[in-house]
């Protein structure tokens, strides 16, 4: 079976939440003895080069073609009232070796990961040049357009109507996807029934949940540092959700945090630092790091995961990379959402500072309490979100026998 991806970034390395799902999804399909071809935009020689290690990774082929400048396509967007998501990453050049392939390759089915790639298939599907035979997935991940619109509850000024033209675009594009494509799929419930509450057919929307690879992410036993305990929280530092938390949880949590454990620290691992994050180094006990090559060493010196969400949507991958790790979780419910864990079990739940501070006080002071976490994490993931068993629904999607 010939299947296309048009993934809006090279799936590689695996080092972020769309591309860490993507990667597995790929080598998952390619191990059933699929046949596949990803198609991507890329901005520099740098995503290039990706490419080119996405295949030396995987027996596949990938095609790309270079973005114009991002000015311009923001231009562009704004000026065809096209969602800046979707302009972001349309590269004309990409869209015609899409034709050219579709039509030289006949395909049995083509994925787009996220509603932004819909703006390739949808002309070919109007010029008829997509086989009536090949299955279209949409693989929208997260709800973009209800990411869109807590951006803009939370913003003011220009970056309000910005923010609120992108949730109203998104949601159109996301809707106008679902009706040209055979089936969608969302990480989580939550974004599933958020969906067909806005008008989406059930039967074409379903749940296709992010995995953890357990041989990447496992425990490494190690007593509690109670006197100076290590807090922790990942992810790419310039991304709105992951600065927001970040930001707020020191801003409102970590000062009682230390009065109590003077010698705790707090580690920020992950690229991008925006300025803000950055200027967080100068704080007592702070370290970010930037990027890292290995984030295994980070879940195993740490104490506490933190991820005190109030801007998300869909499976947080970091907190299941943590539960696997044996990491015990604070969370917000936001972050929790999808997770089947359960307060107290699995997972530790605050939604604000006092109930944080109270959480990671029990925490560290309950070694019973660490250690039920400390195990039942690792064990939950195991049972549920291992890569192998939460992808053995895409082949019949694909073959349209789900």
């Amino acid at each position: 079976m010939k299947i296309i991806y048009l993934s809006h970034r090279i799936p590689f390395p695996a080092d972020k939440g769309e591309k860490i799902r993507t990667f597995h999804q790929l080598k998952y399909l390619l191990a059933q003895g699929f046949d596949i071809t990803v198609f991507s935009p890329v901005n520099d020689d740098n995503e290039a080069l990706f490419a080119e290690q996405l295949e030396q990774a995987l027996p596949l082929r990938v095609v790309t073609a270079k973005l114009g400048p991002a000015w311009l396509r923001k231009v562009k967007g704004l000026v065809s009232q096209q969602a800046l998501s979707v302009s972001h990453f349309y590269a004309a050049t990409l869209a015609q070796q899409l034709k050219a392939a579709i039509q030289d390759s006949k395909p049995d089915a083509i994925v787009c990961t996220s509603s932004a790639m819909a703006c390739y298939v949808e002309p070919l599907l109007q010029q008829k040049i997509i086989p009536a035979s090949c299955r279209l997935l949409m693989d929208f991940m997260d709800l973009d357009s209800d990411k869109w619109q807590q951006y803009a509850e939370k913003a003011s000024g220009i970056w309000r109507w910005i923010y609120q033209r992108e949730a109203r675009l998104i949601g159109e594009a996301e809707l106008s996807a679902h009706a040209v494509f055979d089936h969608c799929f969302f990480i989580s419930e939550n974004e599933t029934s958020l969906f067909c509450a806005r008008g989406a057919t059930k039967a074409k929307v379903s749940v296709l949940a992010n995995g953890i690879d357990t041989g990447e992410f496992y425990p490494s036993p190690k007593p509690l540092q109670q006197q100076a305990p290590v807090f922790l929280f990942t992810g790419v530092m310039d991304y709105l959700p992951n600065e927001d938390a970040v930001l707020w949880f020191v801003k409102s949590c970590w000062e009682p945090i230390l009065q109590r454990w003077p010698q705790a620290q707090f580690i920020i691992a992950g690229m991008q630092p925006s300025q803000k994050i950055q200027q967080l180094a100068r704080l007592k006990g702070i370290t970010v790091t930037g990027y890292v090559n290995d984030i295994l060493p980070y879940y195993h010196q740490a104490d506490v995961f933190v991820a005190p969400f109030r801007l998300a949507r869909g499976v947080q991958n970091k907190i299941l990379q943590a539960m696997a790790c044996g990491l015990p979780v604070v969370t917000t419910t936001l972050g929790a959402e999808g997770i089947a864990c359960e307060q107290g079990e699995h997972i530790l739940l605050a939604d604000n500072e006092q109930d944080i501070i109270a959480q990671v006080s029990a925490l560290l002071t309950d070694p019973a309490l660490y250690t039920k976490l400390q195990q039942n994490g690792p064990a939950l993931i195991q049972q549920k979100y291992s890569w192998e068993g939460v992808l053995q629904a895409l082949p019949k999607l694909l073959a349209g026998t789900a």
